[in-house]
């Protein structure tokens, strides 16, 4: 792996996209190209740790996702899974904290419970912060903030002229993370996909056409080293 650059961000986003399409020109099913995606999973986990990276949001399983062939839907709920219940104890001896974002109420509920038993497990982690969306959408995620903050007026605890900006963040689902730094999409498209749309109003997006099997340390890097030549002027004028 080469050098990390100087200016890394703390808060990396992955719209892990392609794993249909690694399959497909392969001649393979798509669950293979899933499969392959889980290597690319650990592998950008650990190029995340080398570098010092905080944190590391994984999109993984989107409420649209939720259309897919019945099939699909249920090889990668039966993926999620065992991945959860090989993984946990590899996550502990890496210090990784692994927490979920999304509707996961909805999720089955074996799997829900692998969640919670590997959030539990990962609580006291804090090398690397590993957040996977799972029944994800950012429109969902502002309706459901919103939603919060109506009952906080209802009970109460918030003035109707108080709600600002914080009074939403604080309510988000990401609310106990820093700003998102850097939004990485695989895959050639060049879309967010309704992935964390709040988040991302200052982040600096990029996109490559490598698709999520294929994309190793190698090319995260190549997206640090990117995000490290960008000049973030957040609204303003540059200096000097």
């Amino acid at each position: 792996m080469t050098e990390p650059p100087e200016q890394l961000p703390r808060h990396v986003a992955v719209i892990m996209d392609g794993n249909g399409r690694w399959a497909r020109r392969r001649g393979l099913p798509r669950r293979e190209g899933h499969r392959r995606g889980a290597d690319s999973v650990e592998a950008v986990t650990q190029a995340c740790g080398d570098a010092g990276i905080p944190c590391l949001t994984l999109f993984a399983f989107s409420t649209e996702n939720w259309s897919r062939p019945d099939t699909e839907v249920s090889f990668l709920m039966d993926h999620l899974q065992q991945y959860l219940a090989d993984e946990r104890d590899t996550f502990v001896e890496n210090d990784i904290d692994f927490r979920t974002i999304g509707r996961i109420h909805e999720l089955p509920e074996r799997v829900q419970e692998e969640v919670r038993l590997t959030e539990e497990a990962t609580a006291d982690c804090e090398t690397l912060k590993l957040t996977v969306a799972l029944s994800f959408g950012g429109r969902q995620e502002m309706v459901d903030g919103a939603r919060r903050v109506a009952r906080a007026v209802r009970d109460g605890e918030l003035e109707p002229e108080d709600i600002d900006e914080s009074a939403l963040d604080a309510r988000l689902d990401t609310a106990d993370l820093p700003e998102l730094d850097l939004l990485v999409r695989t895959g050639g498209e060049h879309r967010v996909s309704n992935f964390l749309l709040w988040e991302m109003s200052y982040a600096e997006l990029y996109f490559t056409d490598t698709l999520w099997p294929d994309f190793r340390e190698e090319e995260f890097m190549e997206a640090l080293h990117d995000f490290a030549d960008r000049e973030r002027k957040f609204g303003g004028v540059p200096e000097g």
